[in-house]
Order: C-alpha cells, then structure tokens, then sequence
C-alpha cells in the first residue's frame, strides 16, 4: 500500500516535469529560429523573409531547411511565415502553440500539458 502511495504522489509529478522539460525545448528552439532569422535579414539584407517549415522533428532533432543556423529538438514544429517572419512552435506532446511576432519581438505563448 505504501508503494502504491509513493507511486500515486511520484507519477503526475514526473508527467510535470517532463511537460515543463518539452515547454522550454519549445520556447528555446523558437527563440533560435527568430535568431537565425535576424542573423539571415544581416547577411541578406533587403530581400523577404522566406517561409520555412519543419517538424515535427525526429527523434534525433533536426536543422531548419532554409534557416540552417536553427536547430529543432525532437517532436517540436516551427513553421515561419513568408514576409512577417512570424514563428510558431509547437510540439507533439503539448496542447497549444508559441508565437513570436518578428516585427515587435512579441511572444503569445499557450503551451500546456495536454
């Protein structure tokens, strides 16, 4: 019974643990692809920004297509919209997304435990 108890305590706080764990991958690897993003606009300057897409990425993570200097954890989504730059991540296990507005630097962020 006692085990039972423990295990009842320890499991939802772990499955927190990890959610918190696959926010900040989420949230760190938007914040380098709008890096990367500003980093391409210096070496290319007055051309659009280009839309990029990957993800959701494998077990291994990846690298963003057009925005290479970006590298994406596994089961995380970025998709950057053509001309704004706007970024949205998302991942495979979370409910909601991460949004960088990349004319203001503005985050909407609703990221949750699903």
């Amino acid at each position: 019974a006692i085990i039972a108890i423990l295990v009842a305590i320890a499991i939802p706080v772990f499955n927190q643990y990890r959610a918190r764990g696959w926010m900040s991958a989420t949230r760190s690897d938007a914040r380098n692809v709008y890096t990367a993003i500003v980093t391409w606009q210096a070496d290319n300057p007055g051309q659009a920004i280009q839309a990029d897409n990957f993800g959701p990425a494998p077990a291994e993570g990846g690298v963003m297509p057009f925005y290479n200097a970006a590298r994406v954890s596994p089961c995380v989504t970025i998709a950057v919209a053509a001309g704004t730059g706007d970024i949205t991540a998302t991942h495979q296990n979370l409910a909601g997304s991460y949004v960088i507005t990349f004319a203001t630097g503005a985050v909407a962020d609703s990221l949750a435990p699903q």
